[in-house]
């Protein structure tokens, strides 16, 4: 307890699955986090839940002035944000020769651009303040590739350069910046595609042989949010059960 004392977060995507175990996770290790979502009904129970050292704000990622109101916000609530959790992210299936644009635009507005922006809202607070944290939520499949997650997999691909540049580019400024690449994940936003049926395939593919949690997750976010990964930047951290260790994945 209290790795994260002191601390203060924004964790967007925090009103369920993968980002509410993160904001949970934070809380717990002592940081004060501010729960950015566009659903307020869950983001504000979250926040009810876990009382004073959470806070929510109704977040669009995409969206540049909700971007710099947010972190003021948070810089006035909980003092300068030592760490940004963009975890926000939306999953879309389609092929190539049917996904529609507009599908297309929302991946790139919410997973790519939305990551993008936040790494730059944060960075004069981090900078100004002497340093942070930085995590991208990117995925397995910005490692590698599968068929019918062209669009998806453009986006994730997307943040993990972004990481690696910014990771370069932060640096001097203490400010380190990291990705996480889960697997297949058991939250709403992956069981919305198959449910049931859809977990029990993907845990077929996993050498572990289950498919994964969110309180598999946020113990990684808590690593690169506290002050023991201070010498971990542009890393990618694979959490995925062994799946991009095999030939198999991306068939």
């Amino acid at each position: 307890m209290g790795r994260l004392s002191g601390k203060s977060a924004i964790v967007t995507g925090a009103a369920m699955g993968q980002g509410a175990a993160i904001a949970r996770a934070y809380v717990a290790e002592g940081a004060r986090v501010v729960i950015a979502d566009v659903a307020k009904d869950e983001g504000q129970a979250l926040a009810d839940e876990l009382g004073e050292a959470a806070h929510f704000a109704h977040h669009d990622v995409s969206d540049e002035t909700s971007w710099a109101a947010v972190v003021e916000d948070a810089n006035a609530r909980f003092g300068p944000v030592d760490v940004l959790a963009n975890n926000a992210g939306i999953l879309r299936f389609g092929d190539i020769e049917r996904m529609g644009r507009d599908e297309v635009d929302l991946l790139f507005r919410v997973n790519q651009l939305g990551c993008f922006l936040g790494m730059q809202a944060v960075t004069r607070t981090m900078r100004k303040n002497g340093g942070g944290s930085i995590i991208n939520a990117s995925s397995v499949e910005g490692l590698a590739g599968m068929a019918g997650c062209t669009a998806y997999a453009a986006t994730k691909w997307a943040i993990r350069g972004m990481t690696k540049c910014a990771a370069m580019e932060l640096g001097r400024h203490r400010i380190r910046v990291n990705s996480v690449h889960p697997g297949m994940i058991d939250t709403p936003m992956t069981r919305v595609h198959g449910g049931d049926a859809a977990m029990e395939f993907g845990a077929s593919r996993v050498p572990l042989r289950r498919v994964g949690t969110p309180a598999d997750i946020a113990p990684v976010y808590v690593y690169l949010a506290s002050d023991e990964s201070a010498y971990t930047n542009g890393a990618e951290i694979a959490v995925d059960g062994g799946v991009t260790s095999t030939h198999a994945f991306g068939g």
